[in-house]
């Protein structure tokens, strides 16, 4: 057999086995795609935290974004809520709360938590439900509004001071019964705002509260203003308000 003769043979051996190969690969497709699944299914198991991460910051950005829609809804519905209390009260009038009863009735609670985180939003006292403490009344330091009970649980409560940037409440210029609404900034400063402007100067007036709720009722003393801070283009202007407690440090509180 010459070498011609043999190359034939070699060629066309190869490609009988090639052929064959091929043909039991096409045959056997069943096989393969089942051990793709089987791969695919065993990879699966390391991208599952990234895909449960994935989703868990898709919702997180959701739940953020209507969460800060939230936040504007309720400080709208606030002020709403505010400045139509200031039109009842100016259409009913108001009555006098007495500083004699209110000595008479206050009793004494300790400060037993005020966070640096929110150390002019709200502290925590050592009176719950068992000593009649409700959400909503009044918390008083040196005779003077400091805030207002915002939670309560067995044996302690949280109150919201009146420095908070959540505390909104209606309060008047004694001197002119003049109406408008105390907020707080959260760094220690409390405002007086939507008082119309261009009446004279007001330095040294005391703000007591307006007509509220029954747990906070009118004429509970806050300060005096201390000077006028902005004149806004709608004809109101924003006073500060010197308080007449001293927020910075205090141990005990009285409600």
């Amino acid at each position: 057999m010459n070498i011609n003769t043999t190359r034939e043979w070699v060629h066309g051996l190869t490609a009988l086995i090639l052929g064959l190969f091929l043909l039991g690969i096409s045959s056997g497709l069943g096989i393969v795609k089942n051990i793709v699944d089987i791969w695919s299914a065993f990879l699966s198991v390391p991208e599952y935290p990234a895909v449960i991460m994935r989703e868990m910051f898709l919702n997180w950005r959701a739940w953020s974004r209507d969460k800060d829609f939230l936040n504007v809804e309720v400080t709208k519905l606030r002020e709403e809520n505010a400045n139509l209390r200031l039109e009842l009260s100016k259409m009913t009038g108001e009555k006098i709360y007495s500083d004699d009863k209110q000595k008479n009735e206050s009793k004494t609670a300790r400060v037993t938590l005020r966070a640096p985180m929110s150390w002019w939003n709200e502290i925590r006292i050592d009176k719950g439900e068992i000593d009649k403490i409700t959400q909503g009344i009044p918390v008083y330091h040196d005779g003077y509004l400091i805030g207002r009970i915002s939670s309560v649980s067995k044996m302690s409560s949280w109150a919201e001071l009146i420095t908070s940037p959540s505390f909104m409440i209606p309060a008047v210029i004694e001197e002119t019964r003049e109406l408008g609404v105390v907020v707080g900034d959260g760094s220690g400063t409390v405002l007086l705002r939507y008082i119309p402007a261009g009446r004279g100067g007001r330095n040294g007036m005391k703000v007591s509260t307006a007509m509220i709720g029954e747990e906070l009722p009118p004429g509970l003393p806050i300060g005096k203003i201390s000077n006028e801070m902005t004149t806004g283009s709608d004809g109101y202007a924003t006073y500060k308000i010197e308080l007449g407690a001293d927020l910075s440090r205090f141990y005990t509180v009285s409600y």
